[in-house]
């Protein structure tokens, strides 16, 4: 299986399944979230967050300052590419070092990668349905990210 879909009725799901997933997440993991703007992208690493044991009402979207550094069970980067229009301005912020580092990355607006896309990731993406709902597709980029996905079916159904 390299992908899982899920309805979220309101955003109590979205933080769940953010959290569920946060358990099975290793250092060098890295996600990859795609979704409009109020999609839940950040709401879902605060369920991220939660599952790896920080607070989630210290996340925010670091969509001003591009990344924010989360100390837990392991340190969780969390980039924001918004506000970024070329491919250079995303290696010149030196996110490499954080993405294959020793924490958990995830980075919101990753359509804007192009070319510098991770091989090997989870893709989330979450897609407005209704007026509190959403349908969040997860999909395994990579046999790591496959055996995860496993594990998360296997726990969810």
């Amino acid at each position: 299986m390299t992908t899982l879909r899920i309805k979220s009725e309101k955003q109590q799901d979205t933080i769940d399944l953010g959290t569920r997933l946060a358990r099975h997440l290793k250092r060098g993991d890295i996600l990859c979230l795609l979704g409009d703007l109020g999609a839940g992208k950040t709401t879902f690493v605060k369920g991220l967050a939660k599952g790896l044991r920080i607070n989630p009402a210290k996340v925010n979207s670091p969509t001003f300052v591009l990344m924010n550094a989360y100390k837990g069970k392991v340190p969780l980067y969390h980039f924001d590419f918004y506000r970024l229009e070329e491919i250079h301005e995303i290696a010149s912020i030196g996110y490499d070092e954080f993405l294959y580092g020793d924490g958990v990355a995830v980075v919101e607006w990753a359509e804007r990668f192009g070319t510098l896309m991770p091989k090997e990731h989870l893709e989330v993406a979450l897609k407005h349905q209704g007026d509190n709902g959403r349908m969040i597709k997860v999909k395994a980029k990579g046999e790591r990210y496959v055996k995860l996905l496993e594990k998360i079916k296997e726990k969810s159904g």
